[in-house]
């Protein structure tokens, strides 16, 4: 068992650390007061490439495993939570592609995402189905040598920026077998967008997309008819413990920086964190942090190395998430009035990670996964 990255993997850790606090981090309050995505952010992060970790070497990505993607999470949340979803979508959307695109499709579409030249999206969300994904009804019906998409996919992460997005639709009867997964353009005149408006996670453009018959080819299915659902499924297992190192890393920066105002701010002559009302919250979350971190390596490390993760994956998901709200929450108390001032990042980091409480997933599935796989189907709900 080695707790350590290797010479190489540290070195490049290190190297996103620095580029985090010193390329990401300024733009970190500004781009979520802007409510849009920074083109620079998308040439910025692939010029690391970050736009490209999960994409063979052969279409111009990193071939990085799982574990150093969930480590390049942990690292850019650091400086700006909400450029990891260009790492947590990219990887996804790019998985899915390498495993089930042919060559012919995966040399035509995955150099642009590596690139950053096309940003994805993923739709799979709508008003009506969320959890309950495999009863969407967004339909592709068959027209010529195609389809015509019809219906509205909600919630979509980058929707408002997005160039291309993985589609699932329903192409066949009831249940998960009857969908298919499509690689669409959504600067189309068949594709309209509307932005939310929300509590956190401003820049990344979450929003509602229509798609109004758009004309999709053949050469767009990607995978077989009918197996879009199974295929995209079996992706989100390792892309939730990213997301989880993801809330960590903003979680622990905020705990790094209430340490170290626990030592520079005095209070009756002392310290502050010399007081063990101060110093204890810290020292439990720093400890809650260290398991967190544990379960969702082990679960990157388990999909780097072909063993069934799914339980693992899923504690990742509800408590990495949740644990991390806490922790800032803590943080925020801990500066004070400081913290509660929109000038200290410390309350934008704790709107930010609440959204992913929500979003791939919630506590309340993650539990249920959790349970099925320790008691057995039968005796589970």
């Amino acid at each position: 068992m080695d707790f350590t990255f290797d010479d190489e993997v540290e070195a490049y850790r290190q190297e996103l650390r620095r580029f985090a606090t010193k390329v990401l981090a300024p733009h970190y309050q500004s781009d979520d007061k802007a409510a849009k995505l920074r083109p620079e952010l998308v040439a910025d992060m692939a010029r690391m490439g970050l736009t490209g970790l999960r994409i063979p070497e052969r279409h111009g990505g990193q071939d990085a495993s799982a574990v150093i993607a969930g480590m390049a999470a942990e690292e850019v949340a650091r400086g700006d939570f909400n450029a990891t979803y260009l790492i947590i979508v990219n990887a996804l959307v790019s998985d899915i592609l390498a495993r089930n695109a042919t060559e012919e499709q995966q040399a035509a579409w995955l150099p642009d995402i590596a690139s950053g030249a096309i940003v994805p999206a993923f739709c799979i969300t709508e008003p009506g189905h969320g959890t309950d994904a495999a009863a969407l009804e967004t339909k592709a019906e068959p027209d010529g040598d195609g389809w015509r998409i019809t219906g509205e996919k909600t919630s979509i992460t980058l929707g408002m920026s997005a160039h291309r997005a993985l589609v699932l639709a329903r192409t066949g009867g009831p249940g998960a077998r009857g969908v298919s997964a499509f690689w669409v353009d959504l600067d189309d005149r068949y594709v309209s967008r509307a932005a939310f408006d929300d509590l956190g996670s401003r820049a990344i453009g979450r929003a509602t997309l229509h798609f109004d018959g758009l004309p999709v080819g053949r050469d767009r299915l990607v995978g077989e008819p009918g197996a879009g659902f199974v295929s995209v499924m079996q992706g989100f297992d390792y892309s939730r413990a990213v997301i989880g190192l993801a809330c960590l890393g903003a979680a622990q920066v905020s705990l790094d920086e209430a340490l170290q105002w626990a030592r520079d701010r005095t209070a009756f002559g002392n310290p502050i964190g010399a007081f063990q009302g101060v110093s204890f919250p810290l020292a439990e979350y720093a400890t809650y942090l260290r398991g967190a971190r544990h379960v969702c390596y082990e679960a990157l490390w388990r999909k780097d190395n072909g063993i069934e993760h799914s339980t693992e994956a899923a504690m990742a998901k509800f408590w990495a998430p949740k644990l991390a709200a806490e922790v800032i929450h803590q943080c925020l108390l801990t500066f004070g009035h400081l913290g509660y001032s929109s000038e200290s990042p410390v309350g934008q980091r704790m709107r930010d990670v609440i959204g992913l409480e929500i979003g791939d997933g919630t506590a309340q599935v993650s539990k249920l996964v959790i349970a099925r796989n320790l008691l057995g189907r039968s005796f589970a709900p």
